[in-house]
């Protein structure tokens, strides 16, 4: 007699038992079905109707491209009949080491070491190593994927780019047609959906109808839920007044929390990709209410979501109109002319772009720059590249009638680069278990994307992740060539461990642009967590070492770094306090005759 016959919980080996698997209401599940192919219809017919209207255009993968690439692969393994047997051999041999290990695990024997212990968060139930079916998908799928990487990375002939992109296409399709990702083929998913009748098939539908709506016939996947935040209420709630504002950007000063402040006060680059309050999103994470803490005046720049008006606001315009008459803003408020200016992510690299521009004019109110998770040299950039060459470049301007990039496909872009976390998951949550994301502010945050205008980002393409223009010297705005090596200020470079769209080796080739000795720290975790890194939590750790230079590699840089633990947060006051400890009484925003425009975080944020 069995222990038992079930197929989650019995002895390998055992006859598997499929009650678990059978709907328990025909009746029901049939009706279920109907309500969920009519939701599916509406989603259908909002993805169908503004692409017949001509309203949309597909992106930001390239179908065509994506085929061409792959097949460069394809080329060199089917050109040659002696590679082309290599290949299938390598694949074959594997199935059949698979093939044998099901039979041993259908005999109650253990698995074979090879196939055994894979940790993937995709397979964590525990059907998937029981179920003889389900785990037998499984390591078909692992092979399947692995034999797949091996033949573009053993693909002679491509080049860098070429290869770089064929990595990343097969990694998208894997992540894609994972068995975990189908109910008929994920354990979990199908009992849960024989146990509800299909009716979390229902409610995943109605959502996925209910996002692409959203969306106007783009997926808007919904990672948080969007009812639990608002801008102003309870994200971006450090205490403070918009004091000026052009049509590219509003300029928020915050109250003191002091009774006396730094004399120099610090002017925060944001990106115009996404929006400013990633460093304000709540009073425990907020790096500009700490820095307010600190005793410092901040002010920060609150790019404008751009419409058909910003088309031709070009690199120079987001200079002049934003950093340029952000510091003029901070001297008539302040009565300082020296600054103290934090940059990050694109926000950064565009500062950086500044710091010649503004030299050649004769502006030095510029004291000391910090960058966060910023990319001067493009070279090691990541993933983003893929996004990159000539003939996309054409196809992005061509999505661009309008003026502007949707951010949608900026926010699709950056969910691609690690779609296994970011997409799919989700997916699988949302639209396949009907489950409600959970609230988090963070990725909230990453939803609430902004356009970017024509001009400015066809010239951020070419010139730095195309062409890689900056740290070369090559890069031109207002008729002035940038060269960075002119720069001597003192320099306070943050790249994170994990980063996968500044690269840690990319920040580290940037900061040997630079003309001065550059403070170079690596923050555990990645782009945004790194950054945004209280230290009252207590979390992830930092690592210091010998300034960056041209004689010393990136490795040799990581084997003589200094690892300490908790927030780099300190670590920056402390090198701030380095450059100016003077301090003064407390500023008022609206001091100096400056009007109080509104509240902040001002209106352009929520546009």
């Amino acid at each position: 007699m069995a222990e038992s016959t079930s197929t989650s919980g019995g002895p390998a080996g055992e006859m598997p038992s499929f009650s678990d698997y059978a709907v328990r209401d025909p009746e029901a599940f049939a009706r279920n079905m109907a309500r969920m192919l009519e939701q599916v219809g509406k989603a259908a017919s909002a993805w169908v109707e503004p692409r017949e209207r001509g309203e949309i255009k597909d992106g930001p993968l390239s179908y065509s491209d994506m085929v061409a690439t792959l097949s460069r692969v394809g080329e060199y393994w089917l050109t040659d009949p002696a590679r082309s047997l290599e290949a299938q051999s390598a694949l074959m041999m594997r199935f059949m080491v698979l093939w044998a290990d099901s039979i041993r695990k259908a005999s109650g024997a253990p698995p074979a070491e090879a196939l055994a212990g894979r940790p993937d968060k995709r397979f964590t139930h525990e059907d998937w190593s029981r179920n003889l079916f389900f785990g037998f998908l499984k390591e078909a799928y692992v092979i399947t994927s692995d034999w797949a990487n091996m033949l573009v990375e053993r693909s002679d002939g491509l080049d860098p780019h070429t290869r770089q992109k064929a990595a990343f296409y097969v990694r998208q399709i894997a992540n894609a047609i994972s068995p975990s990702n189908f109910v008929l083929t994920n354990p979990e998913l199908y009992r849960e959906t024989v146990e509800q009748n299909g009716e979390n098939l229902v409610r995943g539908m109605r959502m996925f109808a209910e996002d692409m709506m959203t969306g106007k016939g783009q997926l808007k996947l919904r990672q948080s839920d969007p009812t639990k935040f608002a801008v102003g209420e309870n994200l971006a709630m450090t205490p403070g007044k918009v004091v000026a504002e052009n049509e590219v950007c509003q300029i928020l000063q915050y109250a003191p929390q002091t009774e006396a402040v730094f004399r120099r006060p610090i002017l925060i680059s944001p990106p115009w990709i996404n929006r400013f309050y990633i460093l304000d999103l709540n009073p425990e994470k907020s790096f500009i209410r700490w820095m307010v803490e600190q005793g410092h005046t901040v002010f920060v720049i609150s790019w404008v979501n751009p419409t058909e008006a910003h088309a031709d606001r070009s690199w120079k315009d987001y200079i002049d109109e934003g950093i340029a008459f952000g510091l003029d803003t901070v001297e008539q408020a302040t009565g300082e002319r020296e600054v103290n200016m934090v940059g990050y992510c694109v926000g950064g690299t565009l500062l950086a772009a500044s710091l010649p521009y503004l030299k050649a004019r004769g502006d030095d109110r510029i004291a000391s720059v910090t960058f966060l998770t910023t990319q001067i040299d493009f070279k090691h950039s990541g993933d983003l590249k893929v996004f990159v060459d000539e003939g996309q470049l054409a196809e992005i301007e061509r999505t661009m009638e309008k003026g502007y990039l949707d951010g949608s496909q900026m926010a699709t872009a950056f969910n691609l680069l690690r779609s296994g976390d970011l997409i799919w998951p989700y997916f699988v949550n949302n639209y396949l278990k009907g489950k409600e994301p959970l609230p988090f502010d963070l990725l909230f945050w990453n939803a609430d994307a902004t356009r970017m205008a024509k001009a400015n980002h066809l010239f951020y393409l070419r010139n730095c992740y195309l062409e890689n223009r900056l740290s070369r010297g090559m890069m031109e705005i207002g008729g002035v060539r940038l060269d960075l090596s002119s720069i001597t200020l003192p320099v306070y470079n943050l790249a994170t461990k994990e980063d996968h769209i500044a690269p840690a080796l990319s920040v580290y080739e940037g900061s040997q642009a630079l003309g001065a000795p550059v403070t170079y720290v690596v923050s555990g975790s990645g782009h945004i967590a790194g950054v945004v890194n209280p230290p009252a939590k207590n979390k992830y750790q930092f690592w210091v070492g010998p300034s960056p230079s041209r004689d010393l590699s990136f490795d040799d840089w990581w084997r003589q770094a200094r690892e300490t633990k908790g927030s780099w947060w300190p670590h920056w006051q402390a090198w701030l306090e380095a450059q100016s400890n003077e301090r003064v009484p407390a500023r008022e925003p609206g001091a100096n005759g400056l009007p109080v425009i509104e509240d902040a975080p001002g209106r352009y944020v929520r546009q």
